[in-house]
């Protein structure tokens, strides 16, 4: 039977091990973070991330901030050129499952260029007018 005495929730240490745990889950979060823009940036020579890596890892804490502090800027910057790399990419992917994204003339205009240079017949030629057409 646990007596009110031998309950340890009371006097401080749940919320003790709440704050440890919230710094445990804060600290691996941002080595992970760390971890992603270090091994993401292409400009960085393997020496200096292997240098890194020892900081992070013999102290964590203190180079985590020496990090964020050094580096900081140019994690939003790689962040941001990714971001724009994967919007690219999807808008890219979305065009080609859509379509070419060309209105019905300029894809009648290009095929009669095709045809004009010869590299399709005049068959081929209705037929990808047609198909512009029914677009």
């Amino acid at each position: 039977m646990i007596t009110l005495a031998q309950s340890s929730f009371g006097n401080g240490d749940f919320l003790l091990w709440m704050f440890e745990f919230f710094l445990f889950v804060i600290w691996f979060w941002l080595l992970v973070i760390v971890f992603s823009d270090l091994f993401r940036d292409h400009e960085t020579s393997g020496w200096v991330k292997a240098l890194w890596v020892i900081l992070l890892i013999f102290l964590p804490y203190l180079g985590i901030f020496i990090y964020l502090i050094a580096r900081g800027r140019g994690m939003a910057q790689r962040n941001l050129k990714q971001q724009q790399a994967m919007k690219q990419q999807m808008d890219a992917q979305i065009r080609s499952a859509v379509g070419t994204g060309m209105s019905p003339t300029d894809q009648i205009a290009q095929a009669k260029s095709l045809l004009d240079t010869g590299a399709i017949t005049q068959a081929e030629f209705e037929a990808l007018k047609a198909k512009a057409l029914s677009s």
